[in-house]
């Protein structure tokens, strides 16, 4: 289990989930006062994508699945 959490993302990849992450936070902020629970799913996605910029670890990736950054 610990080959699978860990780290398996570069730089370029690292900063294009903080930037996901961030947008996606933001956007379920904004979201929360419309909708309640698609702000909420787009805060818990935002939060996961900054956890994952953080590790440097992709799910995606980590389950075998090719991406290109």
């Amino acid at each position: 289990m610990s080959k699978f959490f860990r780290p398996n993302i570069q730089r370029n990849g690292r900063i294009a989930r903080g930037v996901i992450g961030s947008v996606c936070l933001i956007a379920g902020i904004i979201l929360v006062d419309f909708n309640l629970w698609l702000g909420l799913v787009f805060v818990a996605a935002g939060l996961f994508a900054i956890y994952e910029a953080l590790a440097g670890w992709c799910v995606a990736r980590a389950c075998g699945i090719k991406t290109k950054i």
